[in-house]
């Protein structure tokens, strides 16, 4: 699809949240991607957190988020996969006023060409709550990249036709990073 030439660009606050138990900032290249893909394409970090894997210490972050005025989407790296540690659904499922099952659907079809069947086992998950888009991909560098590249960077972009999330959100202004 194309983007539509007359309608202006609107950069979004964007927060990023890297649940992992072993990463660092230093570490965190999935976290630190997401940041630099968001800026590249022109939108602002609103924040940046990472988080050991707690299904409670997620879920109060995310919805600090969409109860924050400034945040429009939240992007979650990490805790997506099947061990006993991985919470990031359970955590964020509850708070999400619409389930965006495209989303987890269309990352999946993506994802087959890179790893194949390995793609049954991602628990990529999106959603709106209080006007904020939450979405959750797998911790890999490479999911994140499959993601915005395959997925968000159009989506958040509102020019973007037939259409894309950024009329759904709530309207803020722009703010400096706090990350």
């Amino acid at each position: 699809m194309k983007a539509k030439a007359d309608t202006p660009f609107v950069a979004l606050n964007i927060a990023v949240l890297t649940v992992s138990d072993t990463r660092t900032f230093d570490t965190d290249t999935s976290g630190q991607l997401f940041v630099d893909r968001l800026t590249a394409a022109g939108h602002q970090l609103a924040a940046r957190v990472l988080l050991k894997d707690d299904l409670y210490k997620i879920r109060a972050q995310v919805a600090t988020w969409i109860a924050d005025e400034q945040v429009q989407v939240v992007l979650v790296t990490g805790g997506t996969g099947f061990t006993g540690r991985d919470s990031t659904p359970e955590a964020v499922g509850c708070l999400l006023d619409k389930q965006v099952d495209g989303f987890g659907e269309l990352f999946r079809q993506i994802s087959v060409a890179d790893i194949g069947t390995s793609t049954v086992q991602s628990r990529a998950l999106a959603g709106l709550a209080n006007g904020t888009l939450v979405c959750c991909l797998p911790g890999s560098t490479n999911a994140v990249r499959t993601g915005w590249d395959g997925i968000l960077a159009e989506q958040l972009d509102s020019r973007h036709r037939p259409c894309n999330f950024v009329p759904h959100l709530k309207q803020a202004a722009a703010c400096e990073s706090r990350g």
